[in-house]
């Protein structure tokens, strides 16, 4: 008679969606669950949680993939069975995410942006996630198209840093016939503030006076915005 081997046994009894690498092949990486995805990179488990069980405790413990893609080596490796090599593997995949996410700007260079619900789903995924204040600047030519991108600062957003001078020097090194300004609310609600208003005004009469318009101020939050322009800040 012939024994099956423990790991035969155990295979044969792992559920379905404990085997995430044969889902993905027979049905796609899209039909795949966030914790799915993360077991596949995380290849194996511990002694006693498998790959799957260890990437449902990593989004326990951060909250979801935002919250994991914020993680640092140090945080990751609190989690038993996540030592640097892994640690470092899942900071790799993230960042790659971010900059796949980062160059579909230069898609947009093909797509004419002509709402402000536009340009938020072309940078919500790229600025929802971030736990520091950006601001970024869209530069557009005459027919709406995006011709450039710059990050202008970082940091909480106030009228004496977000000079008018360095977002309008961009602008015209690019030619841009005009721009619009985007940044995130850390906190995920992006209602504007005082200072968002004030800014927003200041850029906006600053770029009457150089030629190069204003079209819209866009504040992101966690998977939401709020355009200054459809608020009537402009």
């Amino acid at each position: 008679m012939q024994v099956k081997s423990c790991n035969e046994k155990k295979k044969r009894n792992v559920p379905s969606y404990e085997m995430p690498r044969e889902r993905l092949l027979r049905y796609g990486a899209a039909s795949l669950a966030d914790a799915e995805l993360l077991a596949i990179l995380l290849r194996t488990g511990t002694e006693h949680k498998s790959s799957f069980e260890l990437a449902q405790t990593l989004l326990a413990t951060f909250g979801d993939l935002r919250g994991l893609a914020q993680a640092s080596t140090e945080e990751l490796m609190q989690i038993k069975g996540i030592g640097q090599v892994k640690s470092l593997e899942l900071l790799a995949a993230m960042e790659l995410g971010r900059r796949i996410t980062a160059k579909s700007v230069l898609s947009a260079r093909r797509t004419s942006i002509r709402l402000p619900r536009d340009v938020a789903e072309l940078m919500i995924p790229e600025m929802s996630h971030l736990n520091q204040e950006h601001f970024v600047c869209l530069f557009l030519n005459t027919k709406n198209h995006v011709i450039g991108k710059q990050t202008i600062f970082v940091g909480s957003l106030d009228a004496s840093i977000v000079h008018p001078r360095e977002v309008f020097r961009e602008a015209i090194k690019r030619s841009s016939a005009s721009l619009i300004c985007l940044h995130n609310h850390p906190s995920g609600d992006p209602s504007p503030s005082r200072e968002d208003i004030a800014v927003t005004r200041t850029l906006r009469e600053a770029g009457d006076l150089v030629g190069i318009s204003l079209l819209d101020h866009i504040i992101i939050g966690d998977g939401r915005y709020v355009s200054l322009k459809e608020q009537g800040y402009l």
